[in-house]
């Protein structure tokens, strides 16, 4: 899952902070509402500030991953005498969001996709289909696991992947709850669909980790997800 990572969130809430400057909010939304790159001249004007001003900002939100940076000569002559190439700015290409907790919506929309697409190519039913899309997800991200020396044991390894996926999970001897569902608004409306899905998620991802130590079931209750994992004999 993407952005749940102890350092990817944190930089992104970081970026994101970069925004809370209303002078740097204000270039970043006047850049975004132009069709073509903007200069310094153009996006001080724009915005009613002086040039040095507007540079500064500008900047930062390059800097910060918010906007992206060309140059080209304004003047439309080239050559000695032209002058040097404006800095222009438009928004960068990357994605950022923030969520708490956090949600996987991203995720979920890409593996619901994929599996609409499967049961379309194959005629398999699309409630198996998105069972296996969320299964050789959750596979996957289990076998890039690697264990460390802190995790302690399978069970340990399996919390600290699961945490870094935003499940939230509390070990209590060999059994953990999940404290938080990343799917939560999908969950409360297709309750049966998507936490089946979610189970078959974690469960994949559990065996991946550590095959045929963990049981992994649903135990639905409002103030987590419905998933739990349980230690095998």
């Amino acid at each position: 899952m993407g952005g749940t990572e102890s350092g990817t969130f944190a930089a992104d809430a970081e970026t994101v902070g970069a925004l809370a400057d209303p002078v740097r909010l204000a270039l970043y939304r006047f850049v975004c509402a132009q069709s073509e790159p903007v200069s310094r001249d153009h996006a001080a004007e724009g915005v009613g500030i002086p040039r040095h001003q507007a540079r500064f900002h500008l900047d930062r939100l390059a800097a910060d991953g918010l906007l992206q940076t060309s140059h080209a000569r304004l003047t439309g002559r080239s050559g000695p005498g032209a002058g040097r190439p404006a800095t222009l700015y438009r928004r960068a290409v990357r994605d950022i969001a923030i969520s708490l907790p956090g949600r996987e919506y991203e995720l979920a929309a890409r593996l619901l996709g994929d599996a609409v697409a499967e049961s379309a190519r194959s005629g398999t039913p699309v409630v198996d289909a998105v069972n296996g899309a969320f299964a050789a997800y959750g596979e996957a991200a289990g076998r890039a696991a690697t264990p460390t020396e802190s995790d302690g044991d399978a069970l340990g390894t399996t919390v600290r992947v699961l945490a870094e996926h935003g499940y939230e999970p509390h070990r209590s001897e060999g059994h953990v709850d999940l404290h938080n569902c990343p799917f939560h608004a999908l969950a409360q409306v297709h309750t049966e669909l998507v936490c089946g899905a979610n189970r078959c998620l974690v469960a994949a991802l559990a065996d991946g980790i550590a095959p045929d130590r963990l049981d992994v079931r649903l135990e639905p209750r409002p103030d987590r997800c419905c998933v739990v994992l349980d230690a095998r004999d």
